[in-house]
């Protein structure tokens, strides 16, 4: 649990200089080039870990933007093709265009998963915020009928995602369940800790009865017990499932579960557009904040 510093000092990250920012957020980012974030790759997979690759952004609102955003995960693939790392990216669709041009964002992800087919790859399509997720499910139903490489995440938080897993369980997708980040209301998410918990637990149980491969996120200690418990009940192989989890979150938790001999993931986030992405990072992980600033001044 956070202490009131480490809130405080959260809060306040917006006014704290940016290389300050980048120093505390190094645990979180892969770095800004492709170079950078392949030796965390490689790492990774030296310790039987598997990784997929994020480009930071979001939201373009102009096409050449968007566009771009598209052309560097064709580029992506490729690089991770020729390193010999897991062909394996994530993707918001803000970031190619989706609130501007939804149709545009569709040909833009089929070129992108027509790639990824190509080099026996894969993407997830990530799932932003409430009023993006029609929108997105739609993108992902499309390109699903055309392509087996294509994955989506759900939110457990929120109250219409046990409705889309029976909506979507003839296509059988490669989910990721997540809680949910995005400050939401009531009226759209459960708000109790619990409440969330029991709902994932659920959604996960939908997910399999589907015969869905299921990325497991999440970096809650008690959930992961549970999660185990329904694994073990249910005595599902590494072929149904993989836990995942962020770069630099709950590492001793995330050595541990691979030692125990889960398949195991992580995100890893990279690129020029570092600062938006650690603020909000840090805010979400206050106790890290505080513990870095800790470090750096002598107080760890």
């Amino acid at each position: 649990m956070p202490s009131l510093f480490d809130r405080l000092l959260a809060g306040m990250l917006p006014a704290v200089p940016r290389p300050i920012v980048r120093r505390v957020s190094r645990r979180y980012i892969a770095g800004e080039a492709f170079d950078e974030v392949v030796e965390v790759a490689r790492a990774l997979a030296a310790r039987k870990m598997g990784s997929t690759m994020d480009i930071l952004g979001e939201h373009s609102d102009r096409p050449e933007l968007a566009q771009a955003a598209a052309d560097e995960y064709l580029e992506l693939l490729d690089l991770q093709a020729e390193a010999g790392v897991d062909r394996n990216v994530s993707i918001k669709l803000s970031q190619l265009g989706l609130l501007e041009d939804p149709a545009a964002c569709l040909e833009r992800m089929r070129g992108i998963v027509r790639r990824a087919t190509e080099i026996d790859g894969k993407v997830r399509i990530d799932m932003e915020d409430s009023g993006c997720t029609d929108a997105t499910l739609d993108v992902f139903r499309a390109l699903r009928e055309e392509f087996d490489g294509v994955g989506i995440v759900l939110q457990a938080y929120l109250h219409r995602s046990e409705a889309d897993v029976a909506a979507m369980a003839e296509l059988r997708p490669d989910y990721r369940l997540c809680k949910g980040i995005y400050v939401e209301p009531e009226s759209v998410a459960i708000q109790g800790h619990e409440e969330i918990n029991r709902n994932y637990l659920r959604l996960l149980e939908a997910m399999f009865d589907g015969g869905s491969y299921v990325g497991i996120a999440t970096h809650d200690a008690v959930l992961i017990d549970d999660v185990k418990l329904l694994i073990a009940r249910r005595g599902l192989g590494p072929e149904h499932y993989e836990f995942q989890m962020l770069l630099g979150v709950q590492e001793a938790l995330r050595d541990r579960l691979r030692a125990e001999g889960h398949p195991l993931r992580v995100y890893l986030p990279y690129g020029r557009e570092w600062y938006a992405y650690s603020l909000r990072r840090l805010q979400e992980n206050p106790s890290i904040a505080g513990h870095v600033f800790r470090n750096m001044i002598g107080f760890g």
